[in-house]
């Protein structure tokens, strides 16, 4: 099947064309700047070389057309008409408790993702459009939700309840959910294909970081504990997240700086984290230059951005009672050599031993840990989009 993978945000659009069979990719791209003088579309060739498109995109609907008329464009596309669109895979950012797999869109589901727009008002609506574009573009083309908090429902309540009176569980839905599902999904089964180990019998602990980050830790092939939240807001330390705080410090900012609940949540969600350290940048190639120029304050934020992580891992381990293998994806996880390199001299104690030149590497599968370690330790470049492809392609093949 070709399957179109939708990611869309509230002024973007991330789009692959995979077929689902042989997994390869047959076009991919993106919207940027929806809403903006200057939007543009920029898409890569099957040849490899790209291309970028300036085009006025007032709002999403009119992003996924344009994302439409490239694929089908008689010198730029890889298909003829829409037609050869087998199904649409849309990334949902939040399922709550009402999604624990990804599920055939329908009216009924689409009211459900609605429902989760107070819990998620930057990503569900966004998310919603692209269903929406679709629905009117491709009016008969079947279409998947793929939850980015499905992958954590099997954890404990022990895991995912917070000390909070239990009615504002009950009444608002208030609990640990948890994000980057999907990732953590397929780098902790690849990781099991890749060493060779069987899934269903492994204790896994998966590390995606970069701008946004979270740590699982999976037991057996379920998810047993997770470092993101109700919101992706907890947890570690990122590109301009707070991660985790004290949520009296919190209150105490607000009074002594006069915010409202929008202010504060501008506050750690756009404001803090590595760039609100630093004050340079959220971008880790930055405050990695900055730091080779003696910035203190980058330092740190590299310094306090490891040291969280470290914690999880560390933290995890005793949840699972020890761990087999531990896995890094994301930006920073498959391209930031001196990051895992730290974590692995840390994780010592635990029987980690390290590869250095098996380390000097990115963006590619590779084992970092030593032949004698206790633990293998791996790198796996993760695939949302292929996830999604396969998901929707099953759902679809099965409706």
């Amino acid at each position: 099947m070709k399957i179109l993978v939708l990611n869309c945000g509230s002024s973007s659009v991330k789009y692959k064309l995979i077929d689902s069979e042989s997994k390869k990719v047959l076009a991919e791209g993106g919207v940027e700047k929806i809403g903006l003088p200057d939007s543009f579309l920029k898409f890569k060739r099957p040849d490899g070389s790209k291309e970028v498109i300036t085009v006025n995109m007032p709002d999403a609907k009119e992003a996924v057309k344009n994302v439409l008329k490239v694929l089908t464009d008689p010198k730029e596309g890889v298909i003829k008409s829409f037609d050869e669109i087998d199904a649409v895979g849309h990334r949902v950012v939040h399922g709550m408790e009402k999604f624990n797999k990804s599920v055939l869109i329908t009216p009924e589901v689409k009211e459900k993702i609605k429902e989760c727009y107070m819990v998620a008002p930057l990503h569900n609506p966004a998310n919603m459009t692209g269903i929406e574009a679709i629905d009117e573009l491709m009016p008969n083309a079947p279409q998947v939700a793929v939850f980015d908090t499905a992958f954590h429902q099997t954890m404990p309540a022990k895991a995912y309840m917070y000390a909070l009176p239990y009615e504002d569980y009950e009444k608002y839905g208030v609990r640990r959910y948890g994000f980057h599902g999907t990732s953590h999904r397929y780098v902790s089964r690849r990781a099991c294909e890749f060493l060779g180990l069987d899934y269903d019998k492994t204790r896994i602990i998966t590390c995606h970081i970069g701008n946004g980050g979270s740590i699982a830790a999976i037991e057996n092939g379920k998810c047993v504990d997770t470092s993101m939240g109700l919101t992706p807001v907890e947890g570690l330390m990122m590109g301009t997240r707070c991660g985790d705080v004290d949520p009296g410090a919190l209150v105490y900012l607000a009074k002594s700086k006069n915010l409202d609940a929008d202010g504060l949540s501008k506050l750690i969600n756009k404001q803090s984290g590595v760039l609100g350290v630093s004050g340079i940048s959220s971008d880790m190639r930055d405050i990695e230059d900055a730091i080779a120029k003696g910035n203190e304050r980058a330092r740190l934020a590299m310094d306090m951005y490891e040291y969280r992580i470290l914690k999880y891992i560390g933290a995890y381990t005793a949840v699972l009672g020890g761990a087999d293998v531990i896995v890094f994806t994301g930006g920073v996880g498959e391209n930031q050599i001196s990051t895992r390199e730290y974590l692995c001299k840390k994780l010592a104690y635990l029987g980690v031993t390290f590869d250095a030149e098996a380390n000097n590497c990115r963006g590619k599968e590779v084992e970092i840990s030593g032949k004698d370690s206790k633990i293998k330790v791996v790198v796996i470049p993760t695939d949302e989009e292929l996830v999604i492809a396969e998901d929707t392609a099953t759902i679809v093949a099965n409706k």
